[in-house]
């Protein structure tokens, strides 16, 4: 059995449902220490629940809120030690056309998946500095397809999306003399919550832009992060990869 992620503690955030749930199943698989983050504790609750081994915990996070990043930050150190991977799972999608998006629905798209990210990041490296487990660690970003691609009604998801790859690759430059590496992640059409609301119609369409002709499987996303988790991607730093299906 494959544990090339044996004694390993791993934060992931978003870790209620979808994407960020599957990467706790698959990271927990190769042996990491998972702390599952989501703004619903129960949800996270009930991943940890679905998890094999007794070395996982629960927290709830509100990634925009610095206070509230800190604050799990802190719990964490019951490990005697900072996470080493960290996966920033947690976003939102919302789709409106430009001019009929409100102040609201802005301020929530950047807030979380752009903002968000950056306050765990922020968080999650200087706790890596101080507890001085620099060497070999990883952060993995979820980024989006759509940060890449145009579509009809995702101005601001888009722009939120494409700040993360940004982010994501100028923090690399400034942490990997330290030996952290940053990378990101664009999952194309994936069979998640966040997707259900999809009508069959548009469905089918889809499926036939795809060369694969289907839709991608949270655990698609997950593989390619606990690789990216593992010492098997030590030379990967600042990359943004795709997991499209080929669209």
């Amino acid at each position: 059995m494959s544990i090339r992620l044996a004694g390993r503690l791993a934060l992931v955030t978003g870790a209620g449902s979808g994407i960020g749930r599957e990467v706790c199943r698959v990271l927990s698989r190769e042996g990491a220490n998972i702390v599952a983050a989501d703004q619903n504790i129960k949800t996270a609750q009930e991943t940890i629940a679905s998890l094999e081994g007794a070395e996982h915990i629960a927290l709830h996070i509100n990634v925009e809120d610095r206070i509230s990043v800190k604050a799990a930050l802190d719990v964490i150190k019951q490990f005697s030690k900072p996470p080493t991977i960290i996966v920033n799972s947690a976003g939102i999608y919302r789709k409106n056309i430009l001019t009929e998006v409100d102040d609201n629905t802005f301020n929530d798209v950047i807030n979380i998946n752009l903002k968000g990210t950056f306050l765990v990041m922020q968080t999650a490296v200087k706790a890596m500095i101080e507890g001085n487990v620099t060497k070999n660690s990883s952060i993995i970003n979820i980024s989006s397809l759509a940060a890449t691609h145009r579509d009809v009604g995702l101005s601001i998801y888009s722009a939120s999306k494409a700040g993360v790859i940004a982010m994501t690759k100028c923090a690399s430059l400034e942490f990997g003399h330290l030996g952290i590496r940053i990378n990101a992640v664009l999952p194309g059409f994936i069979e998640t919550p966040m997707t259900a609301h999809i009508s069959d119609e548009s469905r089918e369409m889809l499926i036939k832009q795809i060369p694969l002709q289907g839709l991608g499987q949270p655990e698609d996303v997950a593989e390619v992060i606990a690789f990216l988790a593992s010492d098997k991607s030590s030379y990967i730093n600042g990359a943004s990869i795709e997991i499209s299906g080929g669209i």
